[in-house]
C-alpha cells in the first residue's frame, strides 16, 4: 500500500483534532488545584452558601419548561435564515412553505395550551427526604 500525501494530511488532522479535544482535559488534570476538604468540598450555587442538604428535588415543572422552551427556541432560529433568504424575493412558494412551518408551531403552542402545560402551579410540593 502505498501512503500518500492526503492520507499523512488526514492522519495530521485527525491527531490534531484528538489533541485539540483531549489538551483541555490533560491541561486541567495538571493545573487544577488539588486541595481537597473545606470549601472546595461544599456545594456552590450562584454565589449563594448552601443552606442544609443541596440535593434538594426540583418540581417536574420546571423540566417541562425547559424542554419547551427549547424545542421552541430551537423552532424559531429557523426563522431567522428564512428572514435573511427573504430579502431577495422568492415568489409564492416559498410564502407559503413559512406559512406551513408557522401553522405547525402555531398549532403546537395551541396544543400545549389545552393539555394545560403553560399554567404554572400555585404551589410546588417538595417531597420529603427519606
Amino acid at each position: 500500500m502505498v501512503f500518500t500525501w492526503f492520507q499523512a494530511a488526514i492522519l495530521i488532522f485527525f491527531l490534531g483534532g484528538v489533541l485539540f479535544a483531549a489538551g483541555p482535559l490533560l491541561g486541567s488534570l495538571v493545573l487544577a488545584p488539588k486541595a481537597k476538604g473545606g470549601a472546595m468540598a461544599e456545594a456552590y450555587e450562584c454565589g449563594v452558601p448552601t443552606h442544609g442538604s443541596s440535593w434538594v428535588k426540583f418540581g417536574i415543572n420546571y423540566y417541562f419548561y425547559a424542554l419547551i422552551f427549547l424545542a421552541f427556541e430551537v423552532d424559531i432560529l429557523y426563522l431567522f435564515p428564512i428572514a435573511a433568504l427573504y430579502a431577495r424575493p422568492q415568489g409564492m412558494e416559498a410564502a407559503v412553505k413559512l406559512l406551513v412551518f408557522l401553522a405547525v408551531l402555531g398549532a403546537a403552542i395551541i396544543y400545549f395550551m389545552r393539555k394545560g402545560v403553560f399554567t404554572w402551579p400555585r404551589r410546588i410540593q417538595v417531597a420529603p427526604r427519606p
